[in-house]
């Protein structure tokens, strides 16, 4: 019975044993599965990873970069933009000032012009007036002579004596123009 015993405990030995507990590993494969597990995480550290850091690296400073580029450009643009505004204003308000230079250039031509023109009319106005009094005078003496001549040759024929006489025709020419002159002053003519 020994042997019966015997062999059901090795029968009871050999199912335990080939049967494997499903909640313990097998030994072997925990050793093997730790090297292989060291193997790739050597690699990874060490081939894998540092070449991922640096496109990782790559990948930030290229963002960054054109962040940055980005900010500088869009600086560079806002000072442009400050610095056209700036010419801008500056060109506007230089056509200011020349629209104003213009306009008092203008005005000054203007005055020049009209002070010109009132002189030029002042000098015509002047001039026809030394002419009117010149031609005036040229009139006056015209009729003196004439209306002395007239009122010699009359005051004869009243009289019926000749009043030829230059020295004698002169006096009484003289005096009856001088009577004619006071005349319009007395009856209120100019």
């Amino acid at each position: 019975m020994l042997t019966v015993a015997h062999a059901a405990a090795t029968l009871a030995q050999d199912a335990t044993e080939a049967e494997p507990n499903p909640i313990l590993p097998v030994w072997q494969e925990l050793v093997v599965g730790g090297v292989a597990f060291a193997i790739l995480c050597f690699v990874l550290i060490k081939f894998v990873f540092p070449r991922m850091e640096a496109m990782y690296q790559a990948r930030v400073d290229a963002i960054e970069g054109g962040l940055r580029r980005a900010e500088e450009r869009q600086a560079e643009a806002n000072a442009l933009f400050e610095r056209y505004q700036e010419q801008l204003n500056d060109l506007r308000s230089e056509a200011t000032r020349i629209r104003q230079d213009a306009a008092a250039d203008a005005e000054g031509i203007r005055q020049d012009l009209l002070a010109r023109a009132r002189e030029e009319s002042e000098r015509i106005i002047a001039t026809g007036r030394e002419q009117l009094t010149a031609e005036r005078q040229t009139i006056v003496r015209e009729l003196r002579g004439t209306v002395g001549a007239l009122a010699v040759e009359l005051a004869g024929k009243i009289v019926g004596e000749s009043l030829e006489e230059e020295a004698r025709r002169k006096g009484t020419v003289d005096r009856f123009l001088a009577d004619l002159d006071a005349a319009p002053a007395v009856g209120g003519r100019s």
